[in-house]
């Protein structure tokens, strides 16, 4: 089994902080995912990650006018400039100070960042190859120093919050904390003076300019609009007013009404003349300027909007929610959503993988499940019957039905197909389920909780509660069906796994000894073996057959590493703490994959207990256990000095104010900043094998095979080169070409040559085929034919030939072949599914003909339809048995 598995995409967390940016054409948003930058494809419906990663979460990001160079900005003020296109890193560079604001200029060549009270504008560093010489020859090359420091603006006595250019690149306008607004020109103009607006009574969030850029908006944390243009003094002659008597004056203010309520975000379309404002009760609201007319006002979430973007066509708003992860894009001509999004807003507790691997559902303490299209990206449903957070999740091995397991004391059945919650299960006593396995039948379903030492056991059919099944000295923390149905086996804190023969007459069991509490339990895909992980770090595997140990290995000092900011032990000596809660098999049985509350997921093989690959989840420093050393000089009297609240009191009185009910707060009501701890709560292969996911604090990760490897070749010799087997196909040399074609290993040329034999030499190839060789690999291009290729005898026939010639290897050897056994079988199923709906519609046509009446001689009186398809039908059919002098009778 291969193993090269990379970072594919992160699911589960659509938006965490920062600001929204769109893409030029106004398709993609651009949407900071902690440490990482996810893009949305709006038209097509998808999503993806991009590789790179900061060492903190992402504070500000900033897109080049021309859609090429990607600058991103974490909270320590590390920035990272990629190529967006590639997604590939292009330079790192340290701002050595917190971001406030962050943009391009219209015209590309510079860009203007807020650190504090400074503004500073640097000039653009080129990209590669894309620019060309006076000479004609290709310039841009790699530059030892990119970031060129242009100029250095001061002049704020606060924070500025935000920049805005000018549209001809020659100004710019900044708004800050303390209560003004300034106009900066980038270049030294003649007669041009930096110019302070002022007259807000709170801090300015935000300034732009008109599109004729003779009027100037400015907006307050208070909800107050000003609007600027440059006018004489109201007082003077003007027969002897001079040019020093014209400066910029407020001409009109407007207010936004909101009790209770504060201005957090802003953005403002010069084209259309559209304000769009958002407030901390989850109020937007659109106004028309400079009338200042009312168009929208809509509440989307109950917590205040942090930050909103609006597409070059001024069509789409983009509205971001940190509290509640909200991610929502808006048309507001029509009124409709063109994406909502949100993700959990609590961590993960479990995953699991629909059978047909297209599905991931999620489920977290927010007591929601979640089901996550890997394909798209996308979150495509969310059940929200669950009180409590929910602890486990399930999917039968038939059918579209997902079992969850939650708090609330109840397990509910889910129908993906009409997505609704159509069984629910509880036990004679309140309790709390933390575990949970399906029958493969999908006909019983069992649990296991931390407040009660047996294991619970239901009828999906009927919902009735049918067996009890008591032994267990400690809580049953987790519980595993046997692929092939024969039996349940469960583990608890007691140390102690027990396998139980639900189905046979007697249900009594003997226990397996472990040296300490058992964590998590697997079956693997053959049922002949268990993986049990216990509290000490050990990874134990059984025989369920024989009930003895196989083999073992100590997984302590693999998942251990990373140090938390309170811990008094270095990361290298608190592997005694470490341990997997969550362990799976793989497709084929041949590796296991493992996971806890580490930064790091371990890769095993079975039969050698060797560590095959180790990925390092997360490398965020703002997690709790992602870094290895501390550093003492953040050590102070009071505690670690990321524990510690330096903002001070918030100053505004809405800040300040305790809305929370009394008695709810007990014992100690100081507040602290609490940073959550990377872990690893579950992991899961697809069934394919091809990818692999994982729960984590960040969201849910999926790492896949690399698939962008085009030139894979093996075998080869000087004579195998793709002319030499494309002359081998010419001269209708088969199976040599196939082989050929093989072993180079180019997609295109692997379909060419596979095409291009008749469907009556398909057997013979086959018979002929090396199969320790090729099996697998003709396997995986017939699979990838059947699903994608209208060729559909040809692709049957290659199917027949191959398990009719090699249905004992296949047999012999299922592990090896389970991967691409189970491409094939998707395959299949799918286009079995189109030709019976083919064959139903068929066959109520042939009915509908049937039933029609009939005169005297047989023939159809009348054929009712709507189109001129049924009567071409009953036409053709009858067209012999009608002379020229019958006519049709219509039943209209």
């Amino acid at each position: 089994m291969k193993t090269a598995f990379k970072f594919s995409n992160l699911l589960g967390t659509v938006y965490r902080k920062g600001n929204l940016v769109y893409t030029d054409d106004g398709t993609c948003l651009l949407s900071p995912v902690g440490n990482r930058v996810t893009v949305f494809d709006l038209v097509n419906n998808k999503s993806h990650t991009l590789p790179f990663a900061h060492r903190t979460n992402i504070s500000r990001i900033a897109l080049h006018p021309r859609g090429q160079l990607l600058l991103t900005v974490d909270e320590q003020g590390y920035a990272i400039l990629s190529h967006f296109q590639r997604r590939i890193v292009l330079y790192h560079f340290s701002l050595k100070a917190a971001v406030s604001a962050l943009v391009f200029s219209p015209s590309g060549t510079h860009f203007a960042v807020a650190l504090g009270r400074k503004i500073e504008v640097w000039k653009t560093p080129s990209t590669p190859g894309a620019t060309e010489s006076a000479d004609g020859d290709e310039g841009g090359g790699i530059e030892f120093a990119p970031f060129v420091k242009y100029r250095q603006y001061v002049g704020h006595h606060d924070t500025v919050q935000n920049i805005e250019w000018s549209s001809d690149s020659r100004f710019f306008l900044s708004s800050s904390k303390d209560l003004t607004a300034r106009i900066w020109s980038l270049d030294p103009e003649e007669g041009f003076t930096p110019t302070v607006l002022a007259g807000h009574r709170s801090a300015v969030y935000a300034a732009w300019f008109s599109h004729d850029q003779e009027t100037i908006y400015t907006i307050s944390k208070d909800g107050a609009l000003f609007r600027w243009q440059y006018l004489p003094s109201p007082d003077a002659d003007p027969e002897s007013m001079s040019d020093d008597d014209e400066r910029w004056r407020i001409s009109d203010r407007h207010y936004f009404f909101q009790e209770q309520a504060h201005l957090t975000t802003a953005a403002f379309h010069a084209p259309s003349n559209i304000l769009v404002t958002g407030f901390s009760n989850g109020l937007f609201m659109l106004h028309e300027l400079p009338d200042f007319s009312e168009v929208h006002k809509l509440s989307i979430s109950a917590s205040n909007i942090d930050t909103v973007s609006i597409n070059k066509t001024g069509e789409w708003l983009a509205f971001g929610s940190s509290a509640l992860g909200q991610l929502l894009v808006w048309e507001w001509q029509s009124e409709s959503y063109i994406l909502k999004q949100q993700g959990h807003f609590d961590s993960l507790n479990a995953l699991t993988y629909s059978p047909s691997g297209d599905r991931v559902i999620t489920c977290a303490d927010d007591g929601k499940v979640k089901v996550w299209d890997t394909a798209s990206g996308f979150c495509v449903v969310t059940f929200t019957e669950h009180t409590s957070g929910v602890t486990a999740c399930e999917f039968a091995k038939r059918g579209n039905v997902l079992f969850t397991a939650s708090l609330d004391g109840s397990v509910r059945a889910f129908d993906l197909i009409r997505y609704r919650c159509f069984r629910t299960f509880t036990a004679p006593k309140r309790l709390s389920f933390s575990s949970l396995a399906v029958d493969p039948s999908g006909e019983v379903v069992a649990a296991g909780s931390l407040d009660d030492f047996d294991v619970h056991i239901w009828s999906v059919q009927t919902g009735q509660l049918l067996d009890q099944l008591s032994g267990h000295e400690g809580p049953v923390s987790t519980l595993a069906f046997a692929p092939n149905g024969s039996s349940l086996v469960s583990g608890s804190w007691d140390r102690t796994v027990r396998i139980w023969s639900i189905f046979a007459r007697t249900q009594t069991s003997e226990p397996l000894q472990l040296q300490a509490d058992v964590l998590c339990v697997t079956v693997s895909p053959d049922s002949k073996q268990l993986a049990v992980s216990t509290l000490d770090g050990q990874l134990t595997f059984w025989s369920v057959s024989e009930g003895s140990q196989q083999a073992g290995l100590d997984g302590r000092r693999d998942v251990s590493g990373g140090r938390k900011i309170s811990d008094r032990r270095t990361a290298a000596n608190v592997a005694g703490t470490k341990s997997f809660d969550t362990v799976t098999y793989s497709a084929d049985g041949s590796v296991v994959l493992a996971g806890g509350n580490s930064k790091y997921i371990c890769l095993y093989s079975v039969e050698t207990g060797v560590l095959l690959q180790k990925y390092t989840i997360s490398v965020n420093l703002s997690l709790q256990g992602t870094q290895e050393y501390l550093n003492s000089r953040l050590l102070t009297e009071a505690g670690p000095q990321g524990l510690l609240d330096d903002q001070g009191e918030a100053s505004d009185l809405e800040d300040r104010l305790d809305k929370s009910l009394p008695g709810s707060k007990r014992g100690d009501a100081a507040q602290r900043k609490v940073a959550p701890a990377v872990r690893v709560p579950g992991v899961a292969f697809s069934p394919t094998g091809r990818a692999f996911c994982a729960a984590s604090t960040e969201g849910l990760l999926i790492y896949s095979l690399d698939a962008g490897v085009q030139f894979d070749p093996f075998d080869l010799d000087i004579d195998v080169t793709p002319q030499s087997t494309l002359q081998t196909l010419a001269r209708r040399d088969w199976l040599k070409a196939l082989v050929m074609a093989f072993r180079l290993n180019r997609a295109t040329l692997v379909t060419r040559v596979f095409r291009a034999v008749p469907a009556a030499e398909i057997a013979m190839v086959v018979r002929e085929l090396p199969a320790a060789v090729y099996l697998e690999r003709v396997l995986r291009v017939v699979a990838k034919e059947v699903d994608g290729s209208p060729r559909l005898e040809r692709n049957l026939l290659w199917l027949e030939a191959l398990v009719r010639q090699h249905g004992r290897v296949l047999k012999e050897a299922q592990g090896e072949y389970a991967e691409v056994t189970r491409l094939v079988q998707r395959a299949v199923g799918r286009i079995q599914g189109e030709i019976m709906k083919v064959a139903e519609g068929n066959g109520r046509m042939v009915d509908y003909l049937l039933a029609q009446p009939r005169d005297s001689r047989g023939g159809l009186l009348a054929v009712k339809g709507t189109g001129a398809g049924a009567d071409a039908v009953a036409g053709a059919a009858h067209e012999e048995e009608m002379g020229e002098e019958d006519e049709w009778v219509g039943l209209d």
